[in-house]
């Protein structure tokens, strides 16, 4: 069984559609020749208009609760479990409507070839969902009165049994690629990092720089995923992915963040400084500077953005101390401040220096496949001519052998 439940083929095509769009405006190929490339590239998805998508998640999400309340009702009189725990009530009702959602997803993009329209989300949502939900529900009924989180993060259970949701999570990512999935195994994953490393005596000391090496980890992890040959199929969650591993690498290492952190771990009224504070003090400004300059070194947006917003975050935690002007005056002054900066660095850049420019960018993304390539071969191979039978001399309006270019 094929592992991801899209065709790889059509995603790949998807992405050439606006690259040819792009390369058309800019001059870059002919009117002709982006003609001929569109049919020879298409995707063959089901993937209307963005409100029109939000229309159909919202009316399958409510006809997959309405569905789903019928098969709790049917389960419920079917087993006759009136007397008995109201978790082994909802359990089976939530395993079925889960395996109906699921199985209706596979139906639907097996044969009307959705693809992020909406209606396929829906049903990812509601699987996961109701699974998730069973999962909790088993939980408290082996546990029963004693699922404490206190008690089972004391004894180094709480993580194990995150473990499986955070797998099923994972699962869904590997098959279906959803970017908002993606974001939830990512937080669960830190979760589970966490709740590991809280349950040792050490660990509320050790927790920012456990995360930081968490985040760390996962951008390595990213960085090696990106030279995969399927890369194009988890391109979105693999970019969010390396977004969340700098923000979080960023925010585990930020002074404001670990000091209030450190005061709700520790159940203070009000947050005091607290231990290695210079430490995070260089982190909190080192961090974002870093960030910029690799951003603006490999042309690298999402380094360039994550640095610029960590920058405002770094900025306000120190006003967050340490209030030197009143707020209307600090973002009065600031936004001023960014707007000069701004216009200085279009004006400056107008022709391109140390390989940057203000120009919209016109090439496609270095991350794809050789888009230039493959449509030079494709109209290269629809111009080519292929010589009548009987070939001959001669012919030519004026002159003859040819002076027209044919033979």
């Amino acid at each position: 069984m094929n592992r991801k439940a899209y065709n790889e083929q059509g995603i790949f095509n998807r992405l050439v559609q606006p690259t040819v769009r792009r390369w058309c405006k800019s001059g870059l190929i002919s009117a002709e020749q982006a003609q001929a490339i569109r049919p020879a590239f298409a995707s063959g998805f089901y993937r209307p208009h963005l409100f029109v998508r939000i229309a159909l998640f919202l009316f399958t999400g409510f006809a997959g609760l309405a569905a789903s309340s019928l098969v709790f009702l049917f389960v419920n009189e079917s087993l006759t479990v009136g007397n008995q725990a109201f978790e082994l009530r909802l359990l089976p009702g939530c395993l079925i409507a889960g395996a109906g959602a699921y199985f209706l997803l596979e139906q639907l993009i097996r044969t009307h070839h959705l693809y992020r329209s909406g209606t396929d989300n829906a049903l990812l949502y509601l699987a996961l969902g109701y699974w998730l939900t069973a999962l909790g529900l088993f939980y408290g009924i082996v546990f029963r009165q004693a699922l404490d989180f206190d008690l089972l993060m004391a004894r180094g259970l709480l993580a194990l049994l995150l473990l499986p949701g955070w797998l099923l999570l994972l699962a869904a990512v590997v098959r279906y690629a959803d970017p908002l999935v993606s974001v939830g195994a990512y937080g669960l994953y830190l979760v589970i990092i966490a709740v590991f490393t809280l349950q040792f005596s050490l660990g509320k000391a050790l927790l920012p720089f456990v995360l930081m090496l968490a985040a760390a980890g996962s951008y390595q992890l990213v960085r090696r995923l990106t030279r995969r040959s399927d890369y194009l199929y988890y391109r979105t969650c693999l970019r969010i992915a390396k977004a969340l591993s700098l923000g979080c690498f960023y925010l585990g290492g930020n002074y404001l963040v670990v000091r209030e952190a450190n005061a709700a771990l520790n159940d203070l009224p009000t947050s005091i400084q607290i231990s290695f504070a210079p430490l995070f003090y260089l982190f909190t400004a080192a961090i974002p500077l870093v960030y910029l300059t690799l951003g603006l070194r490999r042309a690298d947006r999402i380094f360039l953005c994550t640095g610029l917003l960590t920058l405002a975050f770094s900025l306000y935690t120190y006003r967050f101390y340490r209030q030197l002007l009143p707020p209307e005056w600090a973002l009065t002054l600031g936004g001023a401040l960014l707007v000069l900066l701004a216009g200085g660095a279009m004006r400056y850049l107008r022709t391109p220096k140390h390989g940057l420019t203000a120009e919209p960018a016109d090439r496609p993304d270095p991350e794809l496949l050789n888009l230039e390539s493959l449509a030079l071969a494709h109209v290269a191979e629809s111009g080519r001519q292929v010589p009548e039978p009987g070939f001959r001399f001669g012919g030519g309006s004026s002159g003859g052998g040819g002076a027209e270019g044919r033979y």
